[in-house]
């Protein structure tokens, strides 16, 4: 999002930008760095890199020194009070609790230098990712309302941006015109040469080692991607085609699924390759020719915040068979947007997989998760209704990765007789897809404006200068109590997700 926002921002006469400092963890590539510098010849840009910024985990650090540290670096960053007062902070992601030490030291700066402060809530630490609950309290963050009141901090100076309207409508009834709606910035850019293409091609040809379709899954290796169902429809609808997904593991939590994936392909000599573009190889293919090359894009993930994808597929040209996500399809819908593939889930007959073992395997799972939540959360972690009724139709995201991998493992012809009936639009979109006729999603006409440069510029300008409403008493706490609610239900719970262990 930096990249493409950027610009937008620079662009606007109501921000008027005079100067960018971007602050993180780790250096970014330099390829990347004077790439997005000349995206903005006339703006100077600078980096600061410093890694107390980044996971605390990462650190392995007593939270003293930590706050010491950013304490230091916050200072280096921001000047003295009053030095920078015509300052915006835009902090990305603070709500994913990695550094719950970062968003306090940062409100306290920006509230002593009476600086304006975005959090840009992208993804949130309580949504499916309660493993992390430990390490927040190491921390230092001891209770529920202490978190609270840093991520949905209501100090002056502080404004909070959701990507999609499900989030801003629970954080907009607690914390008021605080919270604003900031969806994803979106540009349709040049159609790569045919060149580029070709060679894309080529490359996907060497990689697998035979001239086959390619099925496309652009994402990064994690367990809410759940490849394993975007393998399983490559598999029944185009079984001569190839799966690749384009990211790697993006933290040490995710690597025993990925390993597991990636074992379980080898065994069973799956037509499956991970994290392609993961690699240093210079001869890999962009993004955009990577898209245009392959026949059909995939995206099965259990949750998102925007679902970007959705709308790359489209600017792209190419096919796309999506999961249906509740918070994402109603936005998308609103601007204009059409999937003819989207699904809402991909049933299982219990034949396919051990369902006794299943069950046991997931009441354990089950149990120690909730047991794990705050007190105050475990009556609101309801009981997932299919743990009461294990030989009905499973829905393939309920299941563990281990009675997923078996479910995989079945002969492919033997799991389509089975599934077919229960998925009907299995059968068209197989018929489609072996006469290479799968539907593109259309581009609506005012998308453009909607979602463009200009229309993300203004949103950002008028939430930035947003005057401040009057404090709402237990604000923090009523947004937090709120999205618990909604999220810890048994219909938001994927066994996936409740642990570490595949």
């Amino acid at each position: 999002m930096i990249e493409l926002a950027l610009p937008a921002l620079a662009a606007s006469r109501t921000l008027r930008l005079r100067e960018i400092v971007l602050a993180g963890g780790e250096s970014p590539d330099p390829a990347w760095r004077e790439d997005l510098q000349g995206r903005l010849p006339d703006l100077p840009i600078s980096f600061s890199t410093s890694r107390c910024i980044g996971y605390l985990a990462e650190l392995r650090r007593p939270p003293a020194t930590v706050t010491n540290a950013l304490r230091r670096t916050l200072e280096d960053l921001l000047g003295p009070p009053g030095g920078k007062a015509d300052t915006v902070v835009w902090a990305h992601n603070l709500g994913l609790g990695r550094n719950l030490l970062l968003a306090r030291e940062l409100i306290r700066a920006c509230q002593r230098r009476k600086i304006r402060l975005l959090s840009h809530h992208h993804d949130w630490w309580f949504d499916n990712r309660w493993q992390r609950w430990p390490e927040i309290r190491a921390s230092g963050f001891r209770t529920l309302r202490s978190v609270e009141d840093v991520v949905f901090s209501c100090a002056e100076g502080v404004r909070h941006a959701t990507i999609n309207r499900a989030d801003h409508r629970v954080l907009s009834g607690a914390l008021g015109a605080r919270a604003g709606w900031l969806p994803n910035l979106v540009t349709r850019t040049v159609a790569p040469p045919g060149t580029a293409v070709r060679a894309a091609r080529d490359w996907c040809t060497r990689l697998i080692g035979e001239a086959a379709p390619v099925w496309l899954a652009p994402c990064r290796l994690l367990r809410r991607k759940h490849l394993a169902e975007a393998l399983l429809l490559t598999r029944w609808l185009r079984p001569e085609a190839w799966l690749l997904s384009t990211g790697g593991v993006s933290s040490a939590d995710e690597q025993p699924y990925a390993q597991a994936l990636q074992v379980a392909a080898k065994r069973h000599g799956w037509r499956f390759r991970l994290g392609v573009l993961a690699g240093d190889d210079r001869t890999q293919p962009g993004i955009p020719a990577l898209l245009a090359a392959s026949e059909v894009l995939l995206l099965t993930s259990l949750q998102e915040g925007f679902g970007l994808p959705f709308l790359e597929a489209a600017a792209a040209r190419r096919p796309l068979i999506a999961r249906r996500l509740a918070q994402v399809a109603p936005d998308l819908a609103s601007f204009g947007f059409r999937f003819p593939q989207s699904y809402d889930e991909v049933w299982i007959d219990p034949q396919l997989f051990d369902h006794r073992a299943e069950q046991q395997r997931q009441l354990q799972r089950w149990s120690a998760w909730r047991a794990a939540l705050p007190r105050a959360c475990r009556t609101l972690a309801t009981r997932p209704p299919w743990l009461d009724n294990a030989l009905a139709p499973r829905a393939l995201s309920r299941l563990t990765l281990v009675a997923q991998l078996e479910v995989l493992a079945q002969d492919v012809a033997v799991s389509w007789r089975l599934c077919a009936p229960l998925n009907p639009w299995l059968l068209p979109a197989r018929a489609r897809a072996a006469r290479g006729a799968l539907a593109v999603s259309p581009w609506p006409r005012d998308a453009d404006q909607r979602l463009g440069p200009a229309a993300y510029a203004s949103r950002l300008a008028r939430l930035v200068r947003q005057p401040a409403p009057a404090a709402v008493i237990r604000a923090p706490q009523s947004a937090g109590e709120a999205f618990l609610r909604e999220r810890l239900g048994g219909g938001n719970q994927y066994p996936l997700l409740w642990t570490r262990t595949p």
